[in-house]
């Protein structure tokens, strides 16, 4: 069973929690709980205030929180954590009516996870009904979710090839990107007008044919790697460049065909919206 590290976002009544897959299970980011649960402006000092009035949680603050590398808006950074037991600990220091609710939410993500594990198709079936609530149509999804598999092929390449920190994971996508589309992850966002602190997703806002050559890219870069079995980061970027420029290629004769850029300013949810407007 591999184990997962990448971070993740659950979702609790609408509100974003991140969560992150350590010691074979989920941990959850606290501040964004007590987001959640007390609707409070600043849970960092809701936080603080509530530790100081139960002393016994404060005592056994060292237990129940862990610090875990999660995506902010100022990048990967260390933030408190708990996992399932150590949130219903902090649960119990909260006066509010979403806490039950809360603690039944938890004990399902956990089941899930369980049975996502045995049966990974599960996992697929409920990434695909969380983008079909979101609005996006049945042949985009099943492009997006081909290219989060292939995503995950490089990504276990990379680690056997000893490149594991998230940073070297952005430098080396940076380079298929960049030999792809001309244009880095991060240029590439604000040439969609995607907020840079935001947690919008750049691939969630592809076109299909986007989507379709950021998955070449990345497949190509992947056989590449399992071939020669690049060692270090020098290495490693030679070989993703060269991966993203098969793809970069094949994007350039098909923009020569197609008379126009495959990349798009837009976002795909807006693209789609003006498809059906001109339908109607």
């Amino acid at each position: 069973m591999k184990k997962e590290s990448k971070n993740s976002l659950a979702i609790f009544e609408d509100k974003e929690i991140r969560k992150k897959w350590h010691n074979e299970e989920w941990w959850f980011a606290i501040v964004d709980v007590i987001a959640a649960l007390t609707d409070s402006v600043q849970p960092g000092g809701y936080l603080k205030d509530m530790r100081r009035r139960d002393n016994e949680l404060l005592k056994g603050w060292g237990q129940i929180a862990t610090p875990l590398a999660i995506n902010t808006s100022g990048g990967l950074q260390k933030i408190n954590c708990a996992n399932t037991e150590g949130l219903f600990r902090i649960i119990q220091s909260i006066s509010s009516p979403k806490a039950e609710p809360f603690k039944l939410w938890l004990a399902k993500t956990g089941y899930e996870r369980i049975q996502e594990i045995e049966n990974p198709e599960l996992a697929q079936d409920r990434m695909k009904q969380l983008y079909e609530q979101k609005g996006y149509p049945q042949d985009w999804i099943d492009k997006r979710l081909r290219g989060i598999a292939i995503r995950q092929n490089l990504t276990d390449e990379w680690k056997e090839r000893n490149i594991t920190s998230q940073m070297d994971f952005a430098i080396l996508t940076a380079e298929i990107s960049k030999a792809t589309f001309g244009m880095t992850p991060s240029e590439y966002r604000k040439f969609k007008n995607i907020p840079g602190k935001s947690k919008i997703n750049l691939r969630d806002n592809m076109t299909d044919l986007e989507l379709i050559f950021t998955m070449l890219g990345e497949r190509v870069t992947t056989e590449i790697s399992e071939q020669e079995k690049p060692v270090g980061m020098p290495e490693n970027k030679k070989v993703a460049s060269r991966g993203g420029s098969i793809a970069g290629n094949a994007r350039k004769e098909t923009e020569k065909e197609l008379g126009r850029p495959i990349v798009s300013r837009n976002n795909f949810l807006s693209i789609s919206k003006k498809d059906k407007n001109l339908g109607k």
